[in-house]
């Protein structure tokens, strides 16, 4: 039995099960740090910031997962009334959401 893995039920499972660091600057210095193991941008991240992060995350092999939305959506679906561009991914816990990056 197959299912295929929405990206709005894995960021429910990573929340739950995982460990995260939201926004931009925390998650860029946990990169630098290697402390962790992929990353989630919004589609709307502005492109300086973008450039950073992907420049990182190729130095340090860290699998990227791009939202198809808006930093206010994504940050609608974590469950905050604020605004996310950038979520750090430490421990993935029960999720299966870096399997996206790779499709």
């Amino acid at each position: 039995m197959s299912q295929s893995i929405t990206f709005e039920s894995e960021i429910k499972v990573l929340l739950k099960t995982g460990k995260v660091i939201l926004g931009n600057k925390r998650s860029t210095k946990a990169m630098k740090l290697g402390k962790l193991k992929g990353l989630i941008i919004a589609s709307t991240l502005r492109s300086d910031i973008r450039n950073d992060i992907m420049r990182y995350a190729h130095l340090g092999n860290i699998p990227v997962v791009e939202f198809k939305g808006s930093g206010w959506e994504l940050g609608t679906l974590v469950g905050k009334p604020f605004l996310i561009s950038v979520i750090g991914i430490e421990d993935t816990g029960d999720s299966q959401i870096l399997k996206l990056a790779n499709s």
